[in-house]
C-alpha cells in the first residue's frame, strides 16, 4: 500500500514537473541586436560568384517558441547601404537601374505565417517589396536559442536561414541590365538575426 501511494505521489510530482518546465523557460523574444545580425546576398557575374551584404536594417519581431505559429516579424532594409566591397559598385547598384534607392529606399519583407518543421526548423511564409514590386515567398529558418545574457532574465537566440529571389521579378537591373548574360538572375539571400527576449 505504502509502495503503492510512493509510486503514485512520484508520479504525479514528475509529471507536474514536465508540465511546468517548459513554462518557467518560457521566453518570448521581441529585440533584434542589429550589431550581432548580418543581411548577406550573392550572385554570378560573368560567371564568378560574387558577395556583398546590407550594412543597415531595422526590424519588428515577436516569437515565442512554445506558439511558433503565432510569430510575426518584418524587415526593412536600407538599399543604399548596400556594400559590394567597391564604393564605385555601390554607387551603381543603388542608382535607377538597379534598386533606384533615391526613389524606393527601403526592401521590406512582412511574414505571413510560420509553421514549425521540427528540430527548432521553421518554414516562414510572407511577403517581399522591393521597388514597389511584391512577391510572396517562403523558406526554411533555423532558430537557436543562446541562454541567459549579462543582464537578469535576458536570454538570446539566433535565426539563421536564406532564399533565392529572381532580380527580374523586381526589375532589379533594368535597361541593357535586364538580361541576364552579365549578371545572372538568381539572387541569394543569407541572413543571421540575433535577438533577445525574457
Amino acid at each position: 500500500m505504502k509502495t503503492t501511494l510512493m509510486a503514485t505521489t512520484f508520479a504525479a510530482t514528475l509529471a507536474g514537473s514536465l508540465f511546468l518546465a517548459p513554462l518557467a523557460q518560457a521566453v518570448e523574444y521581441t529585440q533584434v541586436q542589429a550589431d550581432k545580425s548580418s543581411v548577406q546576398f550573392n550572385y554570378q557575374q560573368m560567371g564568378v560568384k560574387m558577395d556583398g551584404r546590407f550594412r543597415k536594417f531595422s526590424s519588428q519581431l515577436n516569437f515565442d517558441p512554445a506558439k511558433p505559429t503565432a510569430a510575426r516579424a518584418s524587415f526593412d532594409i536600407e538599399l543604399a547601404s548596400v556594400d559590394t566591397g567597391s564604393s564605385e559598385a555601390d554607387q551603381e547598384v543603388a542608382g535607377k537601374p538597379w534598386f533606384n534607392s533615391a526613389a524606393f529606399p527601403v526592401a521590406r519583407f512582412v511574414s505571413t505565417g510560420v509553421k514549425p518543421l521540427g528540430n527548432n526548423r521553421y518554414e516562414v511564409a510572407g511577403k517581399l517589396t522591393i521597388k514597389g514590386k511584391s512577391q510572396d515567398l517562403s523558406f526554411p529558418a533555423s532558430f537557436a536559442a543562446q541562454g541567459a545574457g549579462d543582464k537578469g532574465g535576458v536570454v538570446g537566440g539566433v535565426f539563421e536561414g536564406g532564399f533565392t529571389l529572381r532580380r527580374a521579378d523586381f526589375s532589379i537591373g533594368e535597361g541593357s541590365w535586364a538580361k541576364f548574360d552579365i549578371v545572372a538572375n538568381d539572387v541569394g539571400i543569407k541572413f543571421r538575426i540575433a535577438v533577445q527576449g525574457k
